[in-house]
């Protein structure tokens, strides 16, 4: 569990990006190219999940810059007129492809991703409050316990 906090000192501190796209042909390149624009917010990973027509969700993230982790290639992978990116800038001690957003869940109740942007003060209380429920968590970002 990361317990890192963004906010030990009085600095100056930057957020991630996040954006939707809805009811656009080509969601996913249009959420590129705002992605891009949101680049200055974070430069350390980023990720773009779609919804297809027919439901099914869509994900491609990596470590890097959008220009580097996206191309015309992976954009095609993204089909649908819905999609939900993120840039992220990473805390120290936390970084890993695993926490990179926006996260993708499978839950009996159907398919959901999400993407967010803050901190949740009482995370670690909050995760182990869910783990101590039988909840099984794939990263070490806070967002996770939403």
């Amino acid at each position: 569990m990361c317990k890192c906090s963004k906010f030990r000192d009085d600095k100056l501190h930057h957020e991630c990006g996040v954006l939707g796209i809805y009811g656009v042909e080509d969601a996913a390149g249009l959420a590129y190219y705002g992605l891009h624009a949101l680049q200055h917010r974070g430069q350390q990973g980023c990720g773009i999940v779609s919804v297809a027509p027919d439901g099914q969700f869509h994900r491609v993230k990596g470590d890097g810059l959008v220009s580097e982790v996206f191309n015309e290639q992976r954009l095609a992978k993204l089909p649908g007129k819905m999609a939900i990116g993120h840039v992220r800038y990473s805390n120290a001690g936390c970084k890993g492809t695993e926490n990179i957003q926006p996260f993708l869940f499978h839950h009996n109740s159907g398919d959901f991703a999400m993407a967010n942007n803050g901190q949740i003060v009482n995370y670690n209380q909050l995760r182990q409050e869910l783990e101590d429920k039988g909840s099984l968590f794939q990263s070490s970002s806070d967002a996770e316990v939403l």
